[in-house]
């Protein structure tokens, strides 16, 4: 069998994967915070047998995935209204409780006060403050402060009886010492909390936009495409090549 056969196939399959994280950022235009993914391919060299003879050398390569990454681009800020929003200026993540009780990071800072008093992200993940996750006085007219200070105003009480109830958890590890997850949450290689970084600052009443750009995405989808075809067309190529060497084989003998 042609080793094209090899080279093409793994060609297209990772077309086909990268066209995927390409769809996926491009549906998540919209979403509040998101980073898009980078989809990483590297050639291998590929060889068969022990090298002790000719038909054993390497001569073609394939390819694998690499270590996916993000782009932490920043995205555009938009000014909202709204006093339970905030986003990341600059460098930082906002720290969540996710469902197993973990640690973990994102960008989205639409928040909102769930039916249990609990300041949560919009898919629903706590929010982290000094002392775990951050609990609302029930009917409170809440605010958050440029440092992450969440505040709140009983019903009924003045506006001068405003209490700090928690700050918010914000961390800033060094770069490439995040993990991202397919819920979109990124989490520390080792699994432990970072630390907290108080020098991350945040703009109130405002949302971070995702960092996609849709015409260089819808551009990567039409490459992408070509190259599967590509590569698709090297494995007819290859089909036909084998055929005919077995017609003239068939000949000979």
């Amino acid at each position: 069998m042609d080793r094209l056969i090899y080279t093409a196939m793994t060609g297209a399959s990772q077309a086909l994967e990268q066209q995927a994280v390409v769809a996926n950022n491009l549906a998540n235009v919209s979403t509040t915070g998101f980073r898009a993914q980078l989809a990483n391919f590297r050639a291998v060299p590929m060889s068969f047998g022990d090298g002790s003879t000719v038909n054993d050398q390497t001569t073609r390569t394939y390819v694998l995935s690499s270590t996916p990454g993000s782009d932490m681009t920043p995205g555009a800020i938009s000014h909202t209204g709204n006093p339970l929003d905030i986003a990341v200026q600059g460098a930082g993540f906002i720290a969540v409780q996710t469902a197993d009780g973990n640690e973990a990071y994102t960008r989205a800072g639409n928040l909102h006060v769930d039916e249990n008093g609990q300041l949560v992200t919009a898919s629903n993940q706590q929010v982290i403050g000094g002392g775990g996750p951050i609990a609302v006085p029930p009917g409170s007219a809440v605010t958050i402060g440029t440092d992450g200070t969440v505040s709140a105003i009983a019903p009924g009480s003045p506006p001068m009886a405003i209490a700090m109830i928690d700050q918010i958890k914000f961390v800033n590890p060094p770069a490439g010492s995040l993990t991202r997850g397919d819920d979109g949450l990124f989490r520390t290689a080792d699994g432990n909390p970072a630390d907290a970084d108080q020098t991350v600052q945040i703009a109130t009443e405002s949302l971070e936009g995702s960092n996609v750009n849709p015409v260089a995405a819808m551009v990567s989808m039409i490459a992408n495409a070509r190259q599967f075809q590509m590569q698709t067309k090297l494995l007819q190529n290859a089909d036909q090549n084998e055929q005919s060497a077995n017609q003239l084989l068939n000949f000979s003998s």
